[in-house]
């Protein structure tokens, strides 16, 4: 896994009921499409010239670095939300970034959230941004319910 070139990213979200607090994380991967793979968490770097793509089919059990955010919550009617933003430089032969981000706020926050830190992050880096996208999931929780963010980081070997 670890010696494989990530070619593609691909952002994707989801959220869910369960009936318990990883079943509801399970089904929230399962509505982001992500349900049938092993997630391995990584932290935010999509790699130079990677292109960002919608999420493929992948191939199940597959080992995949994934940037992601999630948030569970019990409480009836609470709003919870997950977002994960990218961010790519002029240059391709430089890297992007992601950031994650959860929290009990409306969709809208969290996407705000997430493009103040993209922001922030190529401002530290000196770059310009080339593309910037946010994707997010919000959930009104009703016994407990789970939203998810992520972007997978995809080999050419991971798809179907």
């Amino acid at each position: 896994m670890l010696d494989k070139k990530v070619t593609k990213a691909a952002p994707t979200a989801g959220h869910a009921e369960g009936s318990t607090p990883l079943n509801a994380f399970d089904n929230a991967l399962l509505a982001a499409g992500i349900g049938n793979i092993n997630l391995v968490k990584v932290s935010s770097i999509i790699p130079p010239e990677a292109d960002v793509v919608p999420l493929p089919r992948i191939k199940p059990g597959s080992l995949v670095p994934t940037a992601y955010a999630t948030i569970t919550g019990r409480v009836p009617g609470e709003v919870i939300s997950a977002a994960v933003g990218y961010a790519l430089p002029h240059d391709r032969a430089k890297n992007g970034v992601i950031m994650e981000y959860h929290d009990k706020v409306p969709r809208v926050e969290a996407e705000r959230v997430i493009r103040q830190m993209l922001a922030e992050a190529f401002r530290v880096r000196g770059e310009t941004v080339r593309e910037l996208a946010v994707v997010a999931a919000e959930h009104r929780v009703e016994r407990i319910g789970c939203a998810v963010a992520a972007i997978a980081l995809l080999t050419e070997e991971d798809i179907v």
